[in-house]
């Protein structure tokens, strides 16, 4: 569990106002002092992640913020710092005392209100507080997708009902996580996967997405063959039958389409994990924004690891190169990596953005309510990639209704 990756873990943000007790009720639901407990506020400056297992969740990731009633110019900082965990939080907890309910808590249930992120209101100190105002607790304002009990961090008070309910109000998927490529072939299917070995590939491993979709054909009782590109044809050969799927990295999608049969489906890594991580709809939609670019037009490039730049890196020269080439017209580029995503994307044409296998569903999701929220399109890697090289009516054949909707 601790090498779950962040990406597959329930990401549960706790927020509230200084001294309230977040630390406290962390260290309590994961049994360690993983954050710093003081009595002076604003302890806390910078979010604390620690991951654990929740069942029947299963792996997890609490995230304490600093306050987020914080002063002055630093105190923005970490207001602004603390209001980005938002965008990757599947299930937050708000932390406040016992019949304190003002404007400060207010905005946090309407910022989930507004994402449909389902929160949970935790009323804390229960141990210095009066029966009178423990009752008053249950007038608090909580929607359907919300609940709320009474605890004592500092006591260990309350905190096994703080676990019930995050798995109540746990999103289903994380029951029952979507599938990455099981449901595309039958099981008993061969799926064969293209991995190139080029300076960005780790020595000694394969890439998350790599390693992730492998599994995820295991799951599904289907089996799979790993090949370079340089030998797909060659292994292909060798079949007495062809195989139900070919998915390959997206750099390579012009030699392996040209190698693979026409009748055999194919797609790419990154628009797999488009599907699972973020709104295939919508990056297929926002990929048409590249026929109407302009000279002078902004782009930002978007993705969730921050890895160290190698040679042709993907998305700082052969994407722009590509999308250059493609469209004729001479736009600027502009990249983000990690947790940094700008709140105001309107002053760009459009966003492209990895497949985000490093971060979690909700962040991606976030950025495509930010991008719909300001009429900017968004887009993924292995889109623009088979667009600009002509083949993406092909590397969506494998998903029907995508298909249709686009080519229909």
């Amino acid at each position: 569990m601790r090498s779950t990756p962040k990406g597959l873990r329930l990401h549960i943000g706790i927020f509230g106002r200084r001294n309230v007790g977040k630390s406290t009720l962390i260290n309590a639901l994961v049994g360690q002092e993983v954050s710093i407990v003081s009595d002076s506020p604003g302890t806390t400056t910078d979010p604390v992640e620690k991951p654990m297992e929740l069942l029947p969740i299963g792996p997890v990731l609490f995230i304490d913020t600093a306050g987020v009633d914080d002063a002055g110019a630093l105190g923005s900082a970490r207001i602004k710092r603390t209001e980005r965990i938002i965008d990757r939080t599947d299930v937050g907890i708000i932390v406040t005392e016992v019949n304190v309910w003002d404007e400060f808590e207010r905005q946090l249930s309407e910022k989930f209100i507004e994402r449909d992120i389902p929160f949970l209101v935790v009323f804390n100190k229960e141990d210095i507080a009066s029966k009178d105002e423990i009752a008053r607790c249950g007038n608090v304002f909580c929607n359907n997708k919300s609940g709320y009990c009474v605890v004592s961090a500092k006591h260990n008070e309350g905190i096994d009902k703080v676990k019930q309910l995050l798995v109540e109000l746990c999103p289903s998927e994380y029951l029952s996580p979507p599938s990455i490529v099981g449901d595309l072939v039958e099981p008993g299917e061969l799926i064969v996967l293209v991995v190139p070995i080029d300076l960005e590939a780790p020595q000694g491993r394969l890439i998350l997405p790599q390693v992730q979709t492998i599994r995820d054909i295991l799951d599904n009782d289907s089996y799979c063959m790993v090949v370079k590109e340089r030998e797909l044809r060659d292994a292909l050969d060798r079949l007495n039958r062809g195989p139900g799927l070919v998915v390959t990295d997206s750099q390579a999608f012009l030699k392996v389409s040209g190698d693979v049969p026409e009748d055999v489906p194919m797609t790419s890594f990154s628009i797999l994990f488009a599907r699972q991580k973020g709104d295939l709809e919508e990056f297929v939609k926002g990929v048409f924004a590249i026929d109407t670019l302009e000279n002078g037009d902004r782009i930002l490039i978007a993705e969730t690891c921050s890895h160290h730049q190698i040679g042709e890196d993907i998305g700082r020269v052969k994407i722009p190169r590509w999308i250059r080439q493609y469209s004729g017209v001479n736009v600027e580029f502009e990249h983000v990596g990690g947790c940094d995503f700008p709140d105001d994307v309107s002053g760009y044409k459009l966003v492209i953005h990895c497949g985000s296998c490093m971060g979690n569903r909700r962040e991606m999701l976030s950025r495509i309510y930010k991008c719909r929220k300001s009429g900017v399109p968004i887009t993924n890697y292995g889109i623009v990639i088979a667009y600009s090289l002509g083949i993406l009516e092909r590397a969506l054949r494998p998903f029907d209704y995508i298909h249709q909707l686009a080519y229909s």
